[in-house]
């Protein structure tokens, strides 16, 4: 079992930054349970990220027999009057497990604000690091002693926002593990998608011995650093250092090999990075980790902004439904199935939405009126919450802001939303805005 080398000196330097303000006792509390029997199962949070902003015209508020309606058909789901997009046919036979919040509405049409806003739930400005909400969740629900890190980022675009996926003030040893990033994202030849952990593994030729040595000598050179250098951050990064050392040597990272999985599980899935993503989702899932993003921003090779639709927005939308409906809906199917979803809940956003008017054949930044969906456990599935008007220009009803949001998902995760954190520059910062409230009607 893993067991951070912390001297009482760095404790009091990492509780009294934020590093781990408010949870040492939880700390503690992990490290002295040493050998006993696992805990009851604790809830987990997958992350859907849609890079570029999803269309909600197309997709869950298609606006039938208006000028600005999608071109696709609805179709029925298997709750009465609720319509999603043909293209979606798995989502619609399970959208009694879905709660479609129609109405968002920010003022951020920008891709790096509004990815910084949806993920961080602030704005990025003034010297404070807010960390991401995987970095959060992972916090308050993860265990210091996993062998497998508590977030996991699978196949990330963070060009236009890499603080958007960073822990910020909490610390490095809360930053996510990366899973396939940078990769090509859709079109794969021979097992390209397969997404794999980067240096996992030992470098050619170079015996385990050898590697031993190498990783004693670097971890005797980082306590030398602390001693000498004694900040949160220095402290932080040796403990994410001695968790990368720990998966490693540790079978767990043996939850990244899909090819332990029957060829028609991962057929179901889809064999494409996001349908392969939400197959390792599970996995990982089924094995503790409390926060998992699976990120669809492209198909046909296309690693960028893939719903960032201002051309062609009809062929993208097609496309990139195709591979989020059967990913999506198989993961919900197998989390059921292993008594998982009650305590799993998935979160479906962009950082904004598309405009309802067509603009020579694009749909362009529209964040005043658009949709996420949340899933899973604690949520209260088959049902749209809000509306938007005919056109779809503007909130009709029960506008929902990003705090509102992340303060329901929260909920869901059954976190305290007083909890909070020491910041960088010292102030306490509770995990979601204190202004915010939690979408009850989307609460189970």
């Amino acid at each position: 079992m893993f067991t951070p080398h912390l001297s009482r000196r760095e404790w009091i330097k990492l509780s009294s930054t934020g590093v781990i303000a408010g949870s040492v006792s939880g700390w503690l509390e992990a490290l002295a349970r040493g050998a006993e029997s696992q805990p009851a199962r604790s809830r987990s949070c997958i992350l859907l990220w849609m890079s570029g902003g999803p269309s909600q015209i197309d997709t869950f508020d298609l606006k039938p027999g208006h000028a600005n309606g999608s071109t696709f058909k609805e179709i029925e789901t298997s709750v009465p009057g609720l319509k999603f997009s043909e293209h979606l046919p798995g989502l619609a036979k399970q959208a009694d497990r879905l709660a479609i919040v129609r109405s968002m509405t920010t003022k951020e049409g920008d891709h790096s604000r509004g990815t910084y806003l949806m993920r961080n739930g602030y704005l990025p400005q003034g010297p404070i690091r807010y960390p991401t909400l995987g970095s959060l969740v992972s916090k308050e629900l993860g265990r210091p002693e996993a062998e497998i890190p508590n977030f996991v980022s699978i196949a990330p675009y963070r060009f236009f926002a890499p603080a958007a996926f960073s822990a910020g003030f909490l610390g490095p040893q809360f930053d996510p593990l990366l899973v396939g990033d940078g990769v090509a994202g859709g079109e794969e030849e021979g097992d390209q998608y397969a997404l794999k952990v980067a240096d996992l593994a030992s470098p050619p030729g170079v015996e385990q011995a050898k590697v031993d040595r190498r990783l004693g000598l670097l971890g005797s050179l980082n306590n030398r650093f602390i001693g000498k250098h004694e900040t949160a951050n220095a402290v932080g990064h040796r403990i994410a250092y001695e968790r990368a050392v720990m998966l490693m040597r540790s079978a767990a990272g043996s939850a990244f090999n899909l090819d332990d999985e029957p060829s028609a599980v991962r057929d179901a899935y889809g064999r494409n990075r996001f349908g392969q993503g939400c197959l390792l989702a599970r996995r990982l899932v089924e094995r503790g980790v409390p926060f998992v993003e699976v990120t669809l921003s492209g198909v046909d090779g296309n690693n960028a902004l893939g719903w960032d639709t201002h051309v062609d927005n009809e062929a993208m939308v097609r496309k990139l439904s195709q591979p989020l409906d059967a990913g999506w809906s198989t993961l919900m199917t197998e989390l059921a199935e292993r008594g998982l979803l009650d305590t799993t809940t998935i979160v479906w956003m962009g950082e904004f939405g598309r405009t309802p008017k067509i603009n020579n054949g694009g749909r362009d930044h529209f964040p005043q009126a658009w949709s996420t969906v949340l899933a899973g456990g604690g949520i209260r599935g088959g049902q749209a919450i809000g509306r938007t008007s005919a056109d779809g220009m503007e909130v009709a009803d029960r506008p929902v802001q990003v705090g509102d949001l992340l303060a329901t998902i929260v909920s869901a995760l059954k976190i305290d939303l007083t909890a909070q954190n020491i910041s960088n520059v010292g102030r306490p910062i509770k995990v979601v805005d204190p202004n915010a409230s939690p979408i009850t009607e989307a609460l189970a």
